[in-house]
């Protein structure tokens, strides 16, 4: 017996045009309202780098740069960051030629399955960015790490560790993460 009404029309979700820029590259898309920045990226822009690991923030492989800033594209809506710079993996490298941080994670094997990897070098670019500026974290205030000098404190493993806890990597590459970052830090 069917019972359910087979004229009901159910209206499309609603839409908004945004513009971005996205790795240096102005894009206007319609997006659905409801469309995270990560589903934007890798459906509606073909940009697969950026990683869908757990889709509620706990992992950080969705990590990318919002002008300038980290954050996790699972949890952010598309049309929040409308007129926003979006900042992906795939903007590091420059032809053949290897951002310093993917250098790194390759010099000191930073990945080993690479699926967090893109969040990791995103996470990271935008975490010495921040530590250059002065931003503190808890593990600033730790009396064994305190190495002042003029500028922003010395990043230690520690600091590292702390700045980076958002972002999960399944295969336990920590020690070999830190390492790349600290080679970096250490070299500018």
């Amino acid at each position: 017996m069917t019972t359910g009404r087979t004229d009901v029309t159910v209206p499309p979700p609603p839409t908004r045009r945004i513009e971005l820029t996205v790795n240096g590259v102005t894009r206007t898309v319609e997006t659905d309202v409801r469309s995270t920045l990560l589903d934007l990226l890798r459906e509606g822009l073909a940009l697969t780098g950026t990683k869908k690991g757990c889709d509620h923030g706990l992992c950080g492989a969705c990590t990318v740069e919002v002008d300038h800033e980290r954050v996790l594209s699972c949890l952010t809506l598309a049309v929040s960051i409308d007129g926003a710079a979006v900042g992906t993996v795939e903007g590091f490298a420059d032809g053949e030629h290897l951002d310093p941080l993917q250098q790194a994670f390759v010099d000191h094997d930073g990945f080993q399955c690479g699926y967090c990897t893109p969040g990791q070098l995103c996470s990271a670019r935008a975490m010495l960015r921040e530590h250059a500026r002065g931003d503190l974290s808890a593990a600033s205030f730790d009396p064994a790490d305190r190495d002042v000098v003029d500028g922003p404190q010395h990043l230690s493993e520690n600091e590292i560790r702390e700045r980076m806890a958002g972002n999960i990597c399944r295969c336990g590459a920590y020690a070999n993460i830190v390492a790349a970052i600290s080679a970096v830090h250490g070299a500018s």
